[in-house]
């Protein structure tokens, strides 16, 4: 769905006038979610840990700032849907038709962690997804992704793919848009990020690139 579509206007809506202000005014203390209440909050915690969890490699998706992306997006056009047509028929169409759904992304996630949220304390003693061991997590997150659990008017199936990109989006997103904290995720995949100039480095087939990372705003890791 094209989750970094659209992120740019954050820093329109942000009062800040350049990007180096609103990285620091970022930086300042804990991240505080602007469009998810508390326990959605855990909930796409957690879930985002699981797609993408620390490991011998590296930092996990909370550690990287996914959530955070996430919850940003929500304030975009992306996130109210201002992108796309979002006029009926609604239908149950091929993916090449485009999106189909009446509900815009932060909709979807509202409704979904609703009753994902449902579904696990359903299923696990009343315990909240958030409040789950990992296996048990990974679990719940299987269901979701095999349309194995109800979830009302939006498709789990559907969900679990919003969630899985999202996330995946702000582990290798610039820092700009509150992800890849530290570049880390572009350390992990080698990506040289937002450098200028790379034609000493054309055509060497094979050559190791021996210069980190470094983002839109300059930040190096």
């Amino acid at each position: 769905m094209g989750g970094l579509l659209g992120s740019a206007s954050f820093w329109l809506y942000s009062d800040h006038e350049v990007w180096a202000d609103a990285l620091t005014a970022v930086d300042a203390g804990p991240y505080t979610p602007r469009y998810f209440n508390q326990e959605e909050w855990r909930f796409l915690n957690a879930a985002c840990e699981r797609i993408f969890p620390t490991d011998a490699h590296g930092p996990g998706a909370r550690s990287l700032g996914a959530p955070e992306f996430i919850d940003r997006q929500m304030d975009t056009p992306y996130g109210h849907g201002k992108l796309w047509y979002m006029s009926g028929p609604f239908l149950n169409a091929p993916e090449n038709l485009g999106y189909q759904l009446s509900l815009p992304p932060r909709d979807i996630y509202r409704q979904g962690i609703a009753a994902a949220d449902a579904y696990a304390r359903q299923h696990h003693d009343g315990r909240s997804f958030a409040d789950l061991d990992a296996s048990a997590q990974t679990a719940v997150l299987k269901d979701l992704e095999h349309s194995e659990m109800p979830l009302g008017s939006v498709p789990a199936h559907f969900f679990f793919e919003q969630l899985r990109q999202n996330t995946l989006e702000g582990v290798f997103s610039d820092p700009l848009h509150g992800g890849n904290k530290g570049l880390a995720g572009w350390t992990l995949l080698g990506f040289p990020g937002a450098r200028a100039d790379f034609m000493d480095w054309v055509n060497q087939q094979g050559a190791p690139y021996p210069f980190g990372p470094v983002s839109i705003s300059g930040e190096t890791a």
